[in-house]
């Protein structure tokens, strides 16, 4: 379940709905040991497990940073917090009243995923404010002595993203702010979700990545992706092909679900139909689509242009 991916740092797979290889949390290592992503509330068992076999006892474990708060990175804060007594929370600004009070988060998550919610994410558990730190763009995680991790405020999937580059590794925990790239399919894709989505600062985000130099990019869907110069530069390309083809669509008032479908359904061929059924669970298509949609409608009503996609 832990994978050794650079100097100090482990990778845990969460098992997502029992999934291997579609959930990843990360934790690195020093004498303040720090989580990084969680996973969802019904990951947490794997979680827990995956660090007792590590060696991590409960009062070991100095800190707990999410990357943004959606369910599938912090749906599990309440319990870890609740397990690992000493931890420190770290989390956006924007995310930490809803760590401290989730109803409206959950709320929000239930119309989005239905029954779904609790058969396969759960929901989340409240964590005492207390026990949260909030993040602002370049503030430090002291791991030990010359390791830190470094905030990189990156909206654009969410308003409340933050990546963390590590000193001694030179990994960059991306979250989703890269995309979605799933070992067993191989294909980068966006991920685009509402409400949040904006396209302008997704790709800002993608060029501060860049200009970090980071050793190695790890996405919590799903692990250490391969020349961060290059997976950078495809995820933009990306970004822009896909808010093209959602444009085009909207532009003649057409489906833009069925646009993209089209647009992009062979990049999947070969692939099995398990593995394309967790692909659109995960980051499907309608889900990308509405986020696309709704950018659309409110750079429209904000008198916006054009200017990220033509970038």
């Amino acid at each position: 379940m832990a994978t050794r991916i650079g100097d100090g740092v482990l990778q845990i797979d969460t098992l997502l709905g029992g999934w291997e290889r579609v959930t990843a949390g990360y934790l690195v290592e020093g004498p303040a040991p720090v989580l990084v992503e969680t996973g969802s509330q019904s990951s947490v068992p794997a979680l827990l497990a995956g660090l007792d076999a590590i060696g991590v006892a409960p009062d070991d474990l100095a800190g707990v940073a999410v990357t943004h708060i959606h369910l599938d990175h912090a749906g599990g804060v309440g319990d870890v917090a609740r397990a690992f007594p000493k931890a420190t929370v770290y989390v956006h600004e924007k995310g930490a009243r809803h760590l401290v009070d989730p109803t409206r988060l959950v709320a929000s998550a239930e119309q989005v995923y239905g029954a779904l919610l609790d058969s396969l994410y759960g929901r989340l558990d409240p964590t005492p404010a207390a026990r949260i730190e909030v993040l602002d763009d370049g503030d430090e995680i002291v791991v030990g002595p010359g390791r830190t991790l470094t905030t990189v405020d990156s909206p654009g999937h969410a308003k409340h993203h933050l990546a963390l580059h590590d000193s001694t590794s030179g990994l960059l925990f991306a979250g989703d702010a890269v995309g979605v790239r799933l070992p067993d399919a191989g294909v980068l894709r966006p991920s685009t979700p509402p409400p949040d989505f904006d396209l302008d600062a997704a790709l800002a985000s993608l060029t501060r990545f860049a200009d970090r130099s980071p050793a190695g990019i790890a996405l919590a869907h799903y692990g250490l992706v391969p020349d961060p110069t290059t997976i950078l530069e495809e995820a933009a390309d990306t970004l822009r092909r896909w808010a093209h083809v959602a444009e085009q669509a909207w532009e003649r008032g057409g489906d833009i679900a069925a646009a993209l479908d089209d647009a992009f359904a062979d990049e999947l061929e070969g692939a099995d139909e398990a593995m394309r059924d967790k692909l659109d669970t995960l980051n499907g298509v309608h889900s990308n689509a509405a986020g696309l949609r709704r950018w659309l409608d409110q750079r429209t009503a904000d008198g916006g242009s054009r200017q990220g996609q033509q970038g």
